[in-house]
């Protein structure tokens, strides 16, 4: 059995090779294969062209492959890295916090608070007060597309102080990496640049007193019928501000979150209240302009300032073609005899009719004296404060007739006007400040600043009006004597010494509105601070203006803030205490 096993295995091997004959069997040798199915088929080479053809066509995919590998790795490699470094690596802006704002104090008016819907930047808070909205503006938020990616990375202040310091409080915005994987997860963060914090601003303005200007402003504009008002009060050596404010306002927070509402009823408010009148607001001065005329005719020589001029209500001038019909300007009352110091505190039109204009035997300064010395003081020129918006005014001269009124001639009724501070003569509050603080200090035109310690490096260089400090004097007096006896016993209080004039400027044909002015400064003795306040487009008929609104800002800065009279401040107390300083809404 075992050789019977071993002889099949040996046959078996014996017949695993293929003998050479068998290769070359034709298969018409073996009829029953199935040629169909390749048996009994000898296989034909392949022809050499057709591996010459598919080695190229290998050769030329190849050659495609290597070319594609090169752009890729060498020629356009960096292109391609930065793209997929990008791809990878996220930037992040890290919004920088805006500076602080600060009254001269240290109360604070604007600052920065968490942002409930986003943590990428703080929201912009102002003091919840009256008073403030002009002066500080308010912010534009960075900003998103619509598919979430911020193409404004900054603050943008819109208005105020906002706009004016807008670099300054801007900072700088940092830079954050973030690297991701290949399904966009976060895998680490780190700051490239850290943000650069806005720098603190601190204002020359009193925070205290800006609010009570605004309330007794508003109260006036509202119980006695005028459309807005404005005020201003201002160091006259340094040109600092310490209160400015316009009524009616609009509030910083809501424009700067959006209030749809509140923005609405501002845009329905006929008064306008985005109109900033301390620094935009056009108004006709009136008699607030006699003290400068009355310098001018000082420094002219055209009239002794003792020299009497009789009013008796009224001046006529003949009309060349009907001696029956004079014409005539009417005085507010008759006053009697006036020398200049008396022509100021009572503000008698006929003696500045005559010191304009002439009369008689007094001859007149003419509307290009008058022109002149009104720009030596400031009116008709910007005061270069630290504010947006800011109006030039108008001092009215024969040209600006001629371009208004087709041509017509300069007429001496037209000086008489001007003279009064009436006929086209247009001056912003913050012109009538200037120019009052340079009758206080002497002749010094300050430039006005909202920042405290802003005009340090320039106070020196401040232009100067070079006139006899006599001259001064007379001016002193007669504005003084105004508070003392004259037009504005308003400020006849006892715990300061106040110089002023007061001014109603008609308006229209109808002359049934008029603006109410009151400026001036104290103490007169040694003087400190120059104010203006003026209330728009009340009736004539009313007798409450202007001097009852600084009247009422007074009584409160003496109870308040006496300091500003030179008078022992109010001594701070514990803020636990039921009386204190936050009790005076600050």
């Amino acid at each position: 059995m075992l050789q019977k096993i071993k002889r099949i295995f040996i046959s078996r091997k014996r017949y695993v090779e293929i003998d050479p004959d068998e290769i070359f069997l034709d298969s018409r040798n073996l009829p029953d294969f199935n040629v169909h199915q390749m048996e009994g088929r000898l296989e034909k080479p392949i022809p050499r062209r057709t591996v010459i053809l598919i080695f190229a066509g290998f050769l030329l995919i190849a050659s495609a492959f290597s070319v594609k590998l090169w752009l890729l790795q060498i020629h356009d490699g960096s292109v391609f890295a930065a793209r997929s470094e990008r791809n990878r690596l996220r930037n992040t802006v890290l919004f920088s916090e805006r500076g602080v704002i600060y009254d001269r104090n240290g109360i604070f008016l604007a600052s920065n608070t968490t942002n409930p819907d986003s943590k990428d930047f703080s929201l912009r808070k102002y003091i919840d007060k009256a008073g403030f909205g002009h002066l500080l503006g308010y912010v534009k938020y960075p900003a998103k597309d619509s598919s979430g990616f911020y193409y404004e990375h900054n603050y943008v202040g819109k208005d105020g102080v906002e706009k004016w310091f807008n670099e300054y409080l801007s900072g700088k915005n940092g830079l954050k990496i973030v690297e991701t994987n290949a399904l966009g997860k976060v895998e680490t963060e780190s700051v490239a640049n850290p943000p650069i914090l806005g720098k603190t601003l601190t204002l020359s303005i009193d925070a205290r007193i800006q609010e009570e200007m605004y309330r007794a402003i508003q109260s006036a504009a509202l119980k006695i019928g005028f459309s807005g008002g404005a005020g201003i009060v201002m160091d006259v050596k340094t040109g600092e501000i310490i209160s400015l404010t316009s009524f009616p306002e609009y509030k910083s927070n809501a424009m700067t979150d959006g209030d749809s509402a509140a923005i609405k009823s501002y845009l329905a408010n006929k008064n306008n209240p985005f109109l900033d009148r301390v620094v935009s607001g056009l108004y006709t001065p009136g008699s607030i302009v006699k003290p400068f005329f009355a310098m001018a005719a000082l420094a002219e020589n055209t009239i002794d300032p003792e020299k009497i001029i009789i009013s008796t209500g009224s001046i006529s001038i003949p009309n060349p073609y009907d001696a029956s019909k004079p014409t005539v300007f009417k005085d507010w009352k008759a006053l009697g005899p006036m020398n200049m110091r008396s022509a100021i505190a009572w503000s008698s039109d006929v003696y500045f009719y005559a010191v304009g204009g002439g009369y008689k035997d007094q001859i007149g300064l003419g509307i290009l004296n008058l022109e002149k010395y009104a720009k030596i003081f400031g009116f008709g020129s910007k005061t270069g404060v630290n504010l947006d918006s800011e109006q030039s005014g108008l001092v009215p001269n024969p040209e600006w007739k001629k371009k208004m009124f087709n041509g017509d001639d300069w007429r001496v009724g037209n000086t008489y006007h001007t003279s009064i501070g009436q006929y086209g003569f247009q001056v912003t509050p913050i012109q009538a400040v200037r120019a009052v603080a340079s009758l206080a200090n002497y002749g010094t035109l300050v430039t006005p600043t909202v920042e405290l310690h802003g005009n340090d490096a320039v106070v020196k260089n401040f232009p100067t009006i070079n006139f006899p400090k006599h001259n001064f004097d007379i001016i002193h007096d007669g504005m003084r004597m105004g508070v003392t006896s004259g037009v504005a016993t308003a400020l006849n209080v006892p715990y300061v010494k106040y110089a002023a004039k007061t001014g109603t400027a008609e308006l229209g044909v109808s002359k049934e509105l008029v603006n109410s002015w009151i400026t001036g400064f104290f103490p007169y003795e040694d003087p400190k601070y120059a104010f203006a306040i003026v209330m728009e487009k009340g009736s004539r008929n009313n007798l409450v203006g202007a001097s009852a609104v600084m009247r009422d800002i007074s009584d409160w800065m003496y109870s308040h803030t006496p300091e500003y009279f030179g008078l022992a401040p109010v001594p701070a107390v514990d803020e636990t205490a039921t009386t204190t300083i936050g009790s005076l809404g600050l």
